[in-house]
């Protein structure tokens, strides 16, 4: 069941779930629901990572880790943990993990880098420029 901490009804809802689950020794989960991206945001993000592949000459998945997540995101993507064999490894955080305000923050840094390499990414309200973009990726389909 989700609640709403700001709620004062939902806060003393939780807290007497919460508490009866305590007393009856059970096991339970507590998360924060962060704010998600909405389809839109997502879908924009693709649009642009497969149009600089266009570009580039690289498909979508090769920009999509190496120039919008390591390159440009870093501090965003690369986390770190300890390997029971390995010791300390690098990984790549998923975007699927990244809430609104994040995902707006490296796809803007993305199109900063973007542009600097003389490829201009839209913005999202740029609506027929996108809708140019996504002709040249379905035309561009078989290579990327």
């Amino acid at each position: 069941m989700k609640y709403d901490g700001s709620n004062p009804f939902h806060a003393q809802q939780a807290r007497a779930k919460l508490e009866k689950l305590i007393k009856e020794k059970k096991i339970f989960e507590l998360t924060e629901k962060k704010p998600q991206r909405s389809l839109s945001q997502n879908r924009y993000l693709h649009i642009c990572l497969a149009y600089f592949g266009c570009q580039i000459g690289e498909t979508m998945e090769y920009v999509k880790r190496n120039y919008y997540k390591i390159l440009c995101n870093k501090d965003t993507f690369i986390r770190e943990r300890e390997d029971k064999f390995l010791g300390k490894i690098k990984y790549l955080r998923s975007s699927a993990d990244l809430d609104s305000a994040e995902m707006s923050l490296t796809i803007e840094r993305f199109r900063n880098f973007s542009s600097a390499q003389g490829i201009y990414i839209p913005s999202p309200e740029e609506e027929r420029l996108i809708q140019m973009m996504e002709i040249e990726i379905e035309h561009n389909k078989p290579y990327i």
